[in-house]
């Protein structure tokens, strides 16, 4: 199927193989036909999902995404003025619709990011956080979090 990740992956190929041009225009595709800004310099893995086609949804080329990570349509994972570095999203994290991941922060392995929840400190491994900003609403259940995974990994 055409969507969003399947355009981004094939301009990070072109990209990393070193064609100059078209890369581009696949980022400006993607730009018009689904309202998200992928650069074709980020490495999102296989396991990697974006929802609904990736509708919206905002990545900076220079952040890290982990093994079986899901975003939701609307999201932002970027920068922030005045705060060098860039967001870290480990493995098994699920992203609400939504959602704003901005600077130097981790958010650490199986953690829930809530739906619109404006993350600015790290987040510990298996928490549960909503709100802005973001603060620590509980633990995620390993299991519920994997579950949540591998449901999105059977639907493609």
């Amino acid at each position: 199927m055409l969507d969003a990740l399947s355009l981004q992956r094939a301009a990070h190929l072109l990209h990393r193989a070193g064609v100059p041009l078209l890369p581009r225009v696949l980022r400006r595709a993607v730009l018009h036909l689904y309202g998200s800004v992928l650069d074709p310099a980020l490495d999102l893995p296989a396991s990697t999902h974006l929802g609904y086609g990736g509708v919206g949804i905002v990545i900076h080329g220079g952040a890290r995404i982990g093994e079986r990570v899901l975003i939701s349509h609307g999201v932002t994972i970027g920068g922030r003025a005045g705060h060098p570095g860039l967001p870290v999203v480990e493995d098994e994290v699920k992203i609400g619709a939504g959602a704003v991941i901005l600077g130097p922060v981790r958010v650490g392995r199986g953690a829930l990011v809530g739906a619109n929840a404006v993350v600015l400190h790290d987040v510990r491994p298996h928490a549960v956080v909503g709100g802005v900003p973001a603060r620590e609403l509980g633990k995620a259940r390993a299991q519920a979090v994997a579950a949540a995974v591998v449901a999105a990994d059977a639907k493609e």
